[in-house]
C-alpha cells in the first residue's frame, strides 16, 4: 500500500493555478503454460511520482521515479515551471477551469499480492485437468495473469483520491484441428476485478467452463464459412461491447472530436436507432460494481456516468476539464493516466449499450437466414466510425434456430449507419474487462451490452 508522503505539500500550490500531484505503483504478475512446460514467469513493478500544473491556458508536467518528499517539491517546482515557459513563449485562447466540488475518495479494501507459486500451482492443475480430459488437443495453453494500479491524488480544486484498480485471470487457449488438418482454436478469459487469490480460490471450480469451452471447440471443428454480404446478425453481447468501444466510444472522446471526428457535427443528431442507449459507466449498474469501478479521475474530478448516446440521439462527449470548457459540458471525470510518467488523457472507463426489453430466443426465432456472432478476437475502427472486427465465435440461423458453427470471419460496417438497423435489443446484460485500450497509453477498460438484431456486412464465400 502506498503511503501519503506529500499531503501537506498543498502548501506549495500555486494560487491560481490548477495543480495534481500523484505518487503510483503499477504491478504485473504473469506464469504461462504451453502444452504443459513453464513458457513464463514474470512479476514488475514500476513506481514514481508525477505534478501537472494549470497556468494560463498551458499544462506543465514533470515526473520522477524518485517518491520522497524531496523529489515531490522537485517535480511540483518543474511542472510550474514548465507551464511558465509555454505561457512566456506562446499564447492560449482557453479559458480557465472551472473550480469544482472538493472532497476525498479513499481506498476501502487491501489488495493482496500472492506469490509466484500461487499462479503456478493454480494454472498447473488447470492444465492437468485439460490435458487428461481432452488428450485429442493439438495444443492447449493457460495462463495466469494480475495487474493492479494503486494510485494517491491531491489536487488544487477538486477530489483527493487514494484508488486501487486490480485485476485478474486465467486464459485458456485449446486449439484443434479440423477436417482439413487446419487448426482451429478457441480463447477465454476467466476473472476480472479483484486480486487473483480473491477471484482463483479452488482451480476445479474452472473446470465445467472449460468443458463448456471444449465444446465450441468442436462446434468450430465442423464449422462452415458464412456467406459474404450484408445479412442479418445478432451480435452477442462481447460483440455489442466491442462495438460500443471501437466504434462509437473512441468517436466521442472529447480529444478524438477536436480531430476531426464524425461525432463533431452530429451532435444532437439521431445516430442510431432509438432503441440503442449507450453510456460510459463510472463505477455502477443498477446498484452493482462495473468490472472496473472508477470513482474519481486523475484530474480530481468526482467519476460520474457519462450519457453519450439517449434513444438513438448522440446527447454527450467523454471529457478531460480542459475540454469540458472548450464544449460547455461538464466533466465526468475521463481523464485517465496509465503510468506515473503519463499525463491523463480522456479514457473511457466502463462502455456500454443499455440493455432492452427482447428475449434472445424470440431474436433467434425472428431471423429466417443469418447469423448469431458470439465473440472477437480483435477489432478496428477509426474516427469515420467505420470498423472492422474479427469474429472468433459465430453461428448460422436459419429459419428461427441455431444453426453450425462458422469459421472465424469478418464483420465490417460504419457504426452509425450500422446502429440505425438495430431493431431489436434484449434484456441480458454482460460485461468483459480483460484487455487494454491503445490509445497512446494502454489502459484497463470494461466494455459490455446486451445482444442486439441488426444488419451489418459479414466476411465468407
Amino acid at each position: 500500500m502506498l503511503t501519503d508522503i506529500y499531503s501537506d505539500l498543498s502548501s506549495n500550490f500555486e494560487p491560481g493555478s490548477h495543480t495534481e500531484l500523484r505518487i503510483q505503483t503499477n504491478k504485473t504478475r504473469r506464469a504461462c503454460l504451453l502444452g504443459g512446460y513453464l513458457t513464463t514467469n514474470s512479476r514488475a513493478e514500476a513506481s514514481g511520482i508525477s505534478a501537472r500544473v494549470y497556468k494560463n491556458g498551458f499544462y506543465g508536467f514533470s515526473s520522477s521515479a524518485s517518491c520522497t518528499p524531496a523529489s515531490c517539491l522537485t517535480v511540483l517546482n518543474a511542472a510550474t515551471a514548465n507551464a511558465d515557459y509555454f505561457a512566456k513563449h506562446l499564447t492560449s485562447d482557453k479559458p480557465s477551469l472551472r473550480p469544482l466540488e472538493n472532497g476525498s475518495v479513499k481506498i476501502k479494501e487491501d489488495v493482496t499480492d500472492p506469490e509466484q507459486k500461487y499462479y503456478i500451482d493454480f494454472i498447473r492443475e488447470v492444465d492437468n485437468y485439460i490435458a487428461n480430459t481432452y488428450p485429442d488437443l493439438s495444443s492447449r495453453e493457460v495462463t495466469a495473469y494480475a495487474d493492479s494500479m494503486e494510485k494517491l491524488l491531491h489536487v488544487s480544486n477538486g477530489f483527493d483520491s487514494h484508488s486501487i484498480m486490480p485485476r485478474s485471470y486465467v486464459y485458456v487457449l485449446l486449439t484443434a484441428e479440423d477436417r482439413e488438418g487446419q487448426p482451429v482454436e478457441v480463447f477465454y478469459p476467466f476473472g476480472g476485478y479483484g486480486a487473483f487469490d480473491a477471484n482463483f480460490k479452488d482451480p476445479a471450480l474452472l473446470f465445467p467452463r472449460i468443458d463448456d469451452l471444449y465444446a465450441t471447440l468442436t462446434d468450430k471443428i465442423e464449422a462452415v464459412f458464412a456467406s459474404a454480404g450484408f445479412k442479418t446478425c445478432i451480435l452477442g453481447p462481447m460483440m455489442t461491447g466491442m462495438l460500443a468501444h471501437e466504434a462509437v466510444g473512441h468517436t466521442v472522446e472529447a480529444d478524438i472530436v477536436l480531430g476531426g471526428s464524425v461525432a463533431g457535427p452530429n451532435l444532437g443528431k439521431t445516430v442510431a436507432s432509438e432503441k440503442i442507449t449507450m453510456v460510459d459507466f463510472a463505477n455502477n449498474f443498477r446498484g452493482a460494481p462495473v468490472p472496473l469501478p472508477v470513482y474519481v479521475d486523475d484530474e480530481g474530478t468526482k467519476a460520474e456516468d457519462a450519457l453519450l448516446i439517449d434513444k438513438g440521439v448522440l446527447v454527450g462527449y467523454m471529457n478531460s476539464r480542459e475540454t469540458a470548457e472548450l464544449f460547455n459540458m461538464k466533466p465526468l471525470g475521463n481523464a485517465r493516466a496509465y503510468g506515473y510518467y503519463d499525463e491523463p488523457l480522456i479514457r473511457m472507463r466502463n462502455t456500454a449499450v443499455l440493455p432492452g426489453t427482447d428475449s434472445l430466443k424470440d431474436m433467434i426465432a425472428s431471423v429466417d437466414d443469418g447469423y448469431y456472432l458470439l465473440d472477437s478476437s480483435n477489432g478496428q475502427a477509426d474516427t469515420t466510425g467505420e470498423f472492422m472486427f474479427g469474429v472468433t465465435i459465430g453461428y448460422e440461423i436459419k429459419h428461427g434456430k441455431l444453426g453450425r458453427a462458422i469459421k472465424d470471419t469478418t464483420i465490417s460496417g460504419v457504426a452509425f449507419d450500422m446502429l440505425k438497423t438495430v431493431d431489436m435489443v434484449s434484456n441480458e446484460m454482460e460485461w468483459q474487462s480483460c484487455g487494454f485500450c491503445g490509445k497512446k497509453q494502454p489502459m484497463p477498460v470494461g466494455m459490455g451490452g446486451p445482444s442486439v438484431r441488426c444488419r451489418v456486412n459479414i466476411g465468407g464465400r
